[in-house]
């Protein structure tokens, strides 16, 4: 069997895949594909556009507001240029040095959208169970170290994992999964051992959202407590209320994630197609909905539309 090695002078060139069995759809397929793209793309950097230029907005919940946004665009960027690349102009060629570069991205913002629904249940717990010290604990330079600390721990956890995978030694397979670079699907194509990259990628999973997810739990069950303990029916549904976002957002982010590693694990008979477009799926959702939720469901950025809105009228 011929192994490959990634050098200089011949760096190894991977296919990216787009929908298995259903090629002949495939450019159908990319329509929604695109106008999920499009939407992400125009709902966070709405967002992000509203928390930077509208006074209104300078407070810590729409500071955290504005890294999941950032986080968001930058995940959606992440696989973009290469999904669309697949299914528009059969551009399915990527070489490893790309491949390791998208892996790096698409999972350390995936891992930081799971930190930044840390930090906003954080900013939920604060505010519900000791409002009096919310504005003296969630200050300015407390949001930003965590923001800076998120990022400290996913680039620490997945260079580990960058490092080992450049490592590995690739046979005559080089047909990927995906319409992105994604760790497990890469190792797998792996003619050496992988299992140190294995346990790295575990860890780097188990350390990110498998902490985070119980995390975020607990902080719930102790804002359910605390609100349970509020006298007025009113006063318990105002203060639910202010929580319904972000539960919406750790949702869609979560449950699709928990989907797709069940499907790749025990949904082996599942046709091809169902894998990928799964996996599609789990990356755009997150994108596409907390934008529109948050719209939705926050009074302060209905506001902030209906005047910019307005604004954009008179102006006409």
């Amino acid at each position: 069997m011929l192994e490959l090695n990634n050098t200089n002078d011949q760096p190894l060139t991977f296919l990216l895949t787009g929908i298995p069995g259903l090629a002949a759809a495939q450019v159908w397929i990319s329509i929604p594909i695109c106008l999920l793209y499009v939407t992400a793309l125009s709902g966070n950097s709405m967002i992000l556009f509203m928390v930077i230029h509208e006074q209104s907005l300078h407070e810590t919940m729409y500071y955290f507001l504005s890294m999941l946004s950032a986080t968001d665009l930058s995940l959606s960027l992440c696989t973009l240029v290469t999904t669309l690349g697949v299914f528009w102009f059969e551009a399915r060629e990527i070489n490893l040095n790309a491949c390791i570069t998208q892996m790096f991205f698409l999972h350390a913002f995936t891992f930081m959208e799971s930190g930044v629904l840390l930090a906003m249940a954080f900013d939920r717990f604060v505010a519900i169970c000791d409002p009096l010290r919310y504005t003296t604990i969630l200050t300015n330079a407390r949001i930003a170290q965590i923001g800076v600390s998120i990022l400290i721990r996913n680039v620490a956890v997945m260079l580990p994992v960058v490092l080992f995978v450049k490592k590995l030694s690739f046979c005559n397979s080089m047909v990927l999964s995906h319409s992105y670079c994604y760790h497990v699907d890469l190792i797998q194509l792996s003619c050496t051992d992988n299992r140190i990259n294995s346990i790295l990628g575990l860890f780097a999973l188990f350390s990110t959202t498998g902490f985070d997810c119980p995390c975020i739990l607990l902080s719930y069950v102790l804002i359910i407590q605390s609100v349970l303990n509020i006298a007025s029916s009113e006063g318990r549904q105002k203060a639910f209320n202010t929580c319904i976002s972000h539960i919406s957002a750790v949702a869609i982010f979560y449950i699709p994630l928990i989907s797709l590693s069940l499907v790749h694990r025990y949904g082996h008979s599942a046709p091809p197609f169902v894998h990928t477009i799964m996996a599609n799926v789990f990356l755009l959702i997150p994108p596409v909905l907390n934008p529109i939720i948050y719209s939705v469901k926050t009074k302060q950025i209905r506001k902030v539309i209906v005047k910019i809105v307005i604004q954009k009228q008179l102006q006409i």
